[in-house]
């Protein structure tokens, strides 16, 4: 057993332990970020790799809410933007040590920003400068980033949620119940994705999603270029429409999100279209038709906008099946490092060529 697949056994777990957290002897830092997110005259969200991603879902509940939020890429940002004064930002960071982060920080103190910082690291460097620190307490992965990633969304999801007095004990016991019940489902969705042709070392992938589900579609990208070394394509379902569906031809592969409510309808015909068009289709959604695409992976029942909590796990899942079927090993990094601390060139003293 590869040890990114004992990170996705594990993966319920810390995710329970981190809402659980969160919600409880977190509880105070929490209402203290809220305070500070209802002053705010403007909110950014920060991250790179898969905090970025985990971004995608975080201010997906700020838009929702008619609370904007602005999504940063790290570098970006720190090359290239400008901090509006007296902004909040919520930085996402598993170490808190990434070098862009930590180079950010004082561009931040110099506007007056206040900083939330969700971290797995109350020691790091991000933690010691933000105002508040959000602690995931999640175990760290291996390599690539499972519980990391969709711990730091939970957690990102529930600050949102706080900041509009939407996160009670109700809402605590349907996501536990979930993440429970995906923990059950593991072992099945693994033998549905390995069973199925839909994996493929050299068909090309696109990962299509909406909503919060847009960070597990961009996590997925970028797990299988990290365990399966193959690149892969993600961008929203309906960006996907406005042109680049001219790529689609017999033998591709697509993974599509599909919401609980909302577009489901609209999801569902494009479902059967790519079908049609010869496309190898992986669903995953709640409740969805036993022939909605060629692998149709079933989720527990979840609050509409937290599905995208364990509608991570099943791709997951895929890129660690991929990565066997290719014989890469997933549990090792042939270029990156596990925490990047400098910036420019990719081949450092202990690459092996």
């Amino acid at each position: 057993m590869t040890k990114f697949y004992t990170d996705i056994l594990k993966e319920p777990a810390e995710l329970s332990k981190s809402l659980t957290y969160t919600v409880g002897p977190g509880r105070p830092a929490l209402q203290k970020a809220t305070d500070i997110l209802k002053k705010a005259p403007f909110v950014y969200v920060v991250g790179i790799g898969s905090s970025w991603s985990a971004g995608l879902a975080v201010t997906s509940f700020f838009n929702a809410a008619g609370r904007p939020a602005i999504l940063c890429e790290a570098s970006e940002w720190l090359h290239f933007g400008e901090v509006t004064r007296n902004a909040v930002v919520i930085v996402l960071s598993r170490s808190g040590k990434s070098t862009e982060i930590v180079k950010l920080l004082p561009k931040l103190s110099e506007r007056g920003a206040r900083i939330i910082a969700i971290t797995n690291t109350p020691e790091s460097p991000l933690a010691q400068q933000a105002d508040v620190v959000l602690n995931m307490v999640a175990a760290f992965d291996h390599a690539v980033s499972v519980s990391m990633y969709s711990a730091m969304a939970l957690v990102g999801g529930l600050l949102a949620c706080a900041t509009e007095g939407k996160v009670d004990d109700a809402l605590t016991a349907k996501l536990k119940v979930a993440i429970a019940e995906a923990g059950t489902r593991l072992d099945a969705w693994k033998q549905q994705i390995e069973a199925s042709n839909w994996l493929d070392t050299k068909a090309p992938l696109y990962l299509l999603a909406r909503g919060a589900s847009l960070g597990s579609g961009n996590e997925g990208r970028l797990l299988w270029e990290e365990a399966a070394k193959l690149p892969a394509t993600a961008m929203p379902i309906g960006g996907f429409r406005h042109g680049p569906q001219e790529v689609i031809r017999e033998g591709m592969c697509i993974a599509l999100w599909i919401e609980l409510e909302g577009t489901r309808t609209q999801d569902l015909a494009l479902a059967a279209d790519l079908r049609k068009l010869g496309v190898k289709l992986l669903a995953i959604g709640q409740d969805l038709p036993a022939r909605a695409a060629d692998v149709v992976i079933q989720l527990p029942s979840i609050p509409a906008e937290w599905q995208y909590v364990v509608d991570i796990i099943p791709i997951q899942i895929a890129a660690e099946c991929l990565s066997r079927r290719r014989n890469q090993d997933c549990d090792r990094f042939r270029l990156c490092q596990y925490i990047v601390e400098d910036e420019g060139g990719l081949i450092g003293p202990d690459t092996k060529l």
